[in-house]
């Protein structure tokens, strides 16, 4: 990305997203990975010898070593070292969701601001390359559908499948309508777990766009897709499967590029069928780099702060509707 010296990152968390992190910051040509630190050591070490990277038996001494910190941890530890690391005067990057509570999330924003510090929250899906191919479309839904369905680990039981798993499309709808969110309409089930394992939420926003949204963590065959329709438009990404297709009904006087032209008869119109290239990038790879760019060139990240406090709103509103 420069020729400046690399930033230099540290990782709180050897967990399942922590290695995946530890295996990216390694290798990655924005970053210096000065280590990790987990409180379970063994983990911790495990990790670090896979990918040839030292480990820290004190999580301060991670944080002074660095230009900034990973947070990966359950997420009831992430407001503890994220303030500990803005305090230090550390950027901070943090997975989703935020933090547990929307006034911690907020305390972290407040000081973040004051110290001129970034926060970046994890939300990988902003970076898959089944959604930058539409970088270049102009995008205004009127309705948007959203499966995620996932099957069963134990991992993540903690969180209701709302904040563990929906809160990736919240955050992906938010950023596409970027209008308030007026209404929510939402029903869900424990089914083996004592919090929701499957939910549906009806967000309607203010400028009348609706987004039905469902998220489980049982099911048998996973599915990560969402549909985006507005005036001439129908968008379908597949998430999981990385393809993203898009229908477009133009005037056939136009010069009419696509996969496949439709012609509607009578009508002087074509539905323009086109399979969209994607980007070839690595969805956690782009958002490291991301980070770092945001970081030189003192911009608000892509995935700011902000917007993993908005997408915590949001779901802890559909989890009270849950739980009432």
């Amino acid at each position: 990305m420069t020729n400046s010296p690399k930033l230099k990152a540290g990782l709180i968390g050897a967990g399942h997203i922590g290695r995946f992190h530890t295996k990216h910051l390694s290798q990655h040509q924005d970053w210096a990975f000065q280590g990790l630190f987990d409180s379970d050591t063994d983990r911790a070490t495990l990790v670090a010898r896979e990918f040839g990277v030292p480990v820290f038996r004190d999580h301060l001494a991670l944080i002074a070593a660095c230009d900034a910190v990973f947070i990966a941890c359950p997420t009831k530890y992430h407001f503890t070292y994220a303030q500990q690391a803005l305090e230090a005067g550390r950027h901070v990057f943090i997975e989703k969701p935020i933090t547990v509570t929307l006034e911690e999330a907020t305390a972290l924003l407040a000081l973040a601001a004051k110290q001129s510090l970034n926060i970046q929250v994890g939300h990988v899906e902003r970076f898959n390359p089944a959604l930058t191919a539409l970088d270049d479309v102009i995008l205004k839904p009127r309705f948007i559908e959203a499966h995620r369905l996932v099957t069963f680990v134990p991992r993540g039981i903690d969180n209701p499948v709302v904040h563990e798993n929906m809160i990736h499309d919240i955050d992906i709808i938010l950023s596409l309508v970027k209008s308030p969110v007026i209404d929510i309409q939402a029903n869900g089930l424990a089914v083996i777990s004592k919090l929701a394992d499957i939910a549906n939420a009806r967000l309607t926003f203010e400028n009348g766009c609706v987004a039905n949204v469902t998220a489980s963590r049982i099911a048998l065959n996973p599915m990560r897709k969402m549909r985006i329709f507005q005036p001439e438009h129908y968008i379908t990404i597949d998430f999981q499967k990385g393809s993203t297709e898009m229908y477009a009904l133009k005037d056939m006087g136009t010069d009419l590029q696509g996969d496949r032209v439709i012609p509607m008869e009578g009508s002087g119109k074509a539905i323009v069928y086109t399979n969209r290239e994607l980007p070839k990038l690595d969805a956690m790879y782009a958002e490291q780099a991301a980070f770092a760019r945001s970081i030189r060139l003192k911009q608000i990240p892509i995935v700011s702060g902000q917007d993993g406090l908005e997408a915590l709103r949001i779901a802890d509103l559909i989890n009270q509707q849950l739980l009432g």
